[in-house]
């Protein structure tokens, strides 16, 4: 009995393993998307749509293997929460794939033509999203709270930057009509990068509910907590 229990122990922390595996490919495919956007490489960008079924194929395997131990094996509360967390992150992972093809398809379409403004902010939302994907892998396997925290203190600054992003591209679009395209694309990317981070923060949440048996809704609260008190409160 406890050599089966050792054997099942060993079979979670492969798929933990597994995911943390599955959030580097897309992490690596995120950050080549943005890299071929900025510098016009339509090879890399190429690339990172092709390493879109590598990803695909680590997702099925997870859920296979997610599926398979639920089925074979007797999972305490915990153990049910670690790899009904796992279903959930790796669904959420895959979509970060997923925008990260479409990133690379917008830098495609754009590889020819010179940028009428620098690119500089949408750079940094990719900086903290991929910082907020390692940060959510790294919560997933120690099964660490503070990480959980950081990763929505992050997500107010992703929005923070597409709020920005989203009144400065539009008033290019007002101003000069030839912009429209080019601005389209890059707004477009914006929000891709926008929902990656709300995905990692739903990774968080599914962390923290899988550490206290409790699902909050983490961003609402933090925003919550953010909010200035109004006049004549204490």
């Amino acid at each position: 009995m406890r050599r089966m229990r050792e054997t099942f122990e060993e079979q979670i922390e492969q798929v933990q393993t597994d995911v943390t595996r599955l959030a580097s490919i897309v992490n690596e495919m995120l950050a080549e998307a943005v890299r071929a956007l900025v510098d016009q490489d339509e090879a890399l960008a190429e690339k990172v749509i092709a390493d879109d079924d590598i990803a695909d194929e680590l997702d099925l395997h997870i859920e296979q293997e997610c599926m398979r131990l639920l089925a074979l094996q007797q999972p305490m509360a915990k153990d049910l929460r670690i790899i009904g967390t796992a279903l959930k992150v790796i669904s959420d992972l895959e979509r970060v794939g997923d925008y990260s093809v479409d990133i690379a398809k917008s830098a495609i379409t754009l590889a020819d033509e010179p940028y009428f403004k620098a690119l500089i902010d949408i750079p940094r939302m990719a900086e903290i999203t991929i910082s907020m994907v390692r940060m959510s892998a790294q919560a997933f396997v120690r099964q660490d709270l503070d990480l959980v925290r950081q990763v929505i203190e992050r997500d107010d600054e992703v929005d923070t930057i597409w709020e920005h992003l989203l009144e400065e591209l539009v008033e290019y679009m007002r101003s000069d009509p030839d912009l429209i395209l080019q601005a389209t694309h890059l707004l477009l990317v914006a929000r891709y990068l926008e929902r990656i981070a709300d995905h990692v923060v739903n990774v968080a949440e599914r962390v923290s509910y899988m550490e206290t048996g409790r699902f909050e809704d983490l961003a609402l609260s933090h925003a919550i907590t953010q909010e200035p008190a109004e006049e004549g409160d204490s």
